[in-house]
């Protein structure tokens, strides 16, 4: 899944943005077949902390209604499930999303770890040419 509107944005802005109400939504929807019902989500939207999560998912709101309601039996099942998510501004994902920037932050400094005030390098450039060790108190 892509990562929409966070273009431009280094993860400590994100973060911000989020400590200041900003979250990470999906949008639900359905498309029906008569006998086969599909439940999909949209890619991610990182929804500003000023933003209304209309003007993302209106397209959704429409697919939802237009071809979600026609398959038997779980299409209306969906289709309102899916109307749910829209009306409460889509499904939040915003931790997931978070820990998983802040795992992959080019910005972090992952060469060494401070755990319980005992540091230890993750560089394998040591003399001895050793394993990297991490020092983590039981």
């Amino acid at each position: 899944m892509e990562i929409k509107n966070i273009e431009g944005l280094r993860v400590s802005q994100i973060r911000d943005m989020v400590q200041q109400g900003g979250k990470f939504v999906v949008f639900p929807y359905t498309v029906s077949f008569i006998l086969m019902t599909l439940k999909r989500s949209s890619d991610i939207y990182f929804i500003r902390p000023d933003e209304n999560t209309f003007k993302y998912s209106y397209g959704y709101v429409f697919l939802n209604l237009i071809i979600g309601w026609w398959g038997i039996p779980w299409g209306p099942i969906y289709t309102i499930g899916s109307a749910y998510h829209h009306v409460v501004g889509g499904k939040d994902l915003t931790q997931a999303v978070m820990s998983h920037l802040a795992q992959h932050d080019p910005e972090a400094n992952t060469n060494t770890y401070n755990i319980n005030g005992i540091e230890s390098s993750n560089q394998a450039g040591d003399i001895n040419n050793e394993r990297p060790t991490y020092n983590i108190p039981v």
